[in-house]
């Protein structure tokens, strides 16, 4: 009896069991064979927005980088041309402001590179530097002093004479006209004379305040001629002391090759000043010489005209020969005038063909059509000084850029031999020889330095 109740207990606990398998199994399948909702019962898929562009998550780039380089090169080179040409304005507006300080030390510096030979020449043979020095000056300002007061003394001796030949000439000159092939009346040369007067008459006032405002002009002039003189000879007696002063202000990086470029300057100065000097000379002498054998009154204040016009390139020789023309045409007639002009042409041509290349050869290098250029900007400028001074500006600068150029090659080529000659080594197995050329050389060796 008490068996039977523990077996049955098994018994029942198992078809339990085995009934909840069947049961768990049963929901199983119909779950998976369970018809799908109809439509209209589904619920409504939800609203899923466009997918927005993907945003990089790095940084963004320089926005440089995004301009095309040729904007980026325009743009560089533009606003450093707009630096320069700001620089170029503020100190051509300062110059305008102290405009006689800078022309009279500019001429007191071409006087200088004229004279500093003869104090250099007293010097070597024993002279000392202060006598020499003003030997020189004084010496070089009488010799232009005379010429100016040469010059004066005969246009004042021959002004009566000179005018009446004019005078004669004009009446000449329209007889001339008159019976020349040109069909010019008299009522027409009536009418330039007419015209001529009123232009005159219309402009009394300002000749009139021109006149008024001559005292100041020879103040300025005053002014101008000391500045230059004492300019002119404590350049001669101090000058190299003035120049080391100069470097000084210049910063450390760029004085090396400031204080290379100054000897080279100051050469192609001298060298420009002397030529010319030599150039003009010649050219006064020779059509001094033509005008006076074509009876041209005033032939030798003329000569003495075109060799100051001739330190104008170009257009000072154009200007002095125009002139003598003029003179020989209103006062010895046409045939006269032709003479001087084809001995004016015939001097000129030798002095452009021979005298310049020879007398200057390549210390001045200067395009013609750089000179006419700078010419005519420095007479737009400043008038005849800028003129004047414009082309050994030009050729001063000239020199000083080429030679900073050359200079910075050289610099680079330097900087980048030692690392060159370290790779050397160091492919050599540190043995210390370098290969040059076609041979083996030690490193060490200062004979192959450059």
């Amino acid at each position: 009896m008490s068996r039977v109740p523990g077996w049955l207990g098994r018994l029942g606990a198992g078809l339990t069991e085995m009934s909840e398998r069947l049961d768990e199994r049963r929901a199983e399948v119909e779950q998976d064979t369970a018809p799908e909702p109809a439509l209209a019962e589904r619920p409504a898929d939800p609203v899923v927005p466009a997918p927005r562009p993907a945003v990089p998550s790095g940084p963004r780039p320089d926005p440089a980088q995004a301009v095309p380089w040729g904007v980026r090169v325009a743009a560089e080179a533009g606003w450093r041309l707009l630096v320069l040409a700001g620089t170029v304005w503020v100190l051509m507006r300062v110059i305008s402001a102290v405009q006689l300080v800078v022309f009279a030390f500019v001429i007191a510096l071409l006087i200088t590179a004229l004279l500093q030979p003869t104090v250099a020449r007293l010097r070597r043979r024993g002279v000392p530097r202060g006598p020499a020095t003003a030997m020189t000056a004084i010496l070089g300002f009488v010799v232009m002093g005379l010429m100016g007061w040469f010059v004066t003394w005969q246009v004042m001796e021959n002004i009566d004479t000179l005018s009446t030949q004019i005078q004669s000439g004009i009446d000449d000159l329209r007889n001339w006209l008159l019976k020349s092939p040109f069909h010019v009346t008299d009522k027409q040369i009536n009418q330039i004379a007419k015209n001529l007067r009123e232009a005159i008459g219309a402009n009394a006032d300002q000749i009139t305040s021109a006149g008024l405002e001559g005292v100041q002009v020879i103040v300025e002039a005053l002014t101008g001629i000391l500045l230059v003189f004492f300019s002119t000879l404590f350049l001669l007696y101090d000058g190299e002391r003035i120049w080391q002063w100069f470097l000084k202000l210049v910063p450390a990086a760029a004085r090396p090759g400031v204080a290379g470029a100054g000897p080279r300057a100051w050469r192609t100065l001298t060298a420009y000043v002397r030529g010319t000097v030599l150039v003009a000379l010649i050219d006064a002498i020779f059509i001094g010489i033509g005008i006076y054998f074509l009876n041209v009154p005033m032939a030798v204040p003329l000569a003495v005209f075109i060799f100051l016009f001739s330190f104008i390139p170009l257009v000072g020789a154009v200007a002095s020969g125009a002139l003598a023309v003029i003179v020989a045409l209103v006062t010895q007639g046409v045939f006269a005038a032709v003479m001087t002009l084809a001995v004016v042409l015939a001097v000129q041509q030798i002095e452009g063909h021979v005298l310049q290349p020879f007398i200057l050869g390549r210390a001045v290098r200067v395009h013609p059509l750089a000179v006419v250029l700078t010419v005519a900007t420095g007479g737009m400028v400043a008038g005849i000084g800028g003129a004047v001074v414009a082309v050994p500006l030009v050729a001063v600068t000239n020199t000083v850029v080429g030679y900073l150029r050359q200079y910075s090659q050289e610099a680079q080529l330097q900087s980048a031999r030692p690392a060159f000659e370290d790779e050397a080594v160091e492919a050599d197995g540190g043995s210390g020889v370098t290969p040059v050329g076609n041979g083996a050389q030690h490193a060490e060796d200062p004979a192959h330095e450059m």
